[in-house]
């Protein structure tokens, strides 16, 4: 099943975010995205080569932003599961381990509760086509 405009995707990106993972895309080549749970860098969206960050059965696939796939943990995701998560980018040094921070950047993570007309979408497109959990 195909997403149709009605369906709302899990992860969105700011333009200002898309256009620091263009730039980190031509200096680094694929991306990867994990929504970090905590730990040493808090809880941010860390950035990452393609394949550098290895996923697991504890990892869910949220989508894709600028073709780079974003993964949450799952625990994350069951508490954030209402949620569309919007990756924005702020001045600042974020994680130590994420590619942004030489840029004098950090990802950040906005979220937004999905409509009821959204929320019975998203719930109608996973039954028919479920996301990676």
């Amino acid at each position: 099943m195909s997403r149709s405009e009605n369906v709302p995707a899990r992860v969105t990106a700011t333009d200002q975010a898309i256009e620091l993972i263009r730039k980190l895309k031509s200096i680094h080549g694929p991306l990867m995205f994990h929504q970090s749970g905590g730990c040493c860098d808090g809880s941010a969206p860390m950035c990452f080569p393609d394949g550098d960050f290895k996923t697991g059965d504890q990892d869910v696939l949220l989508g894709k932003i600028e073709d780079c796939p974003f993964y949450i943990g799952r625990a994350q995701f069951e508490y954030w599961r209402h949620t569309q998560l919007v990756i924005d980018v702020v001045n600042g040094r974020g994680g130590m381990f994420s590619l942004e921070g030489p840029e004098g950047k950090r990802f950040l993570t906005r979220s937004r509760i999905f409509s009821d007309d959204e929320w019975q979408a998203l719930k109608t497109f996973e039954e028919a086509s479920p996301v990676d959990q």
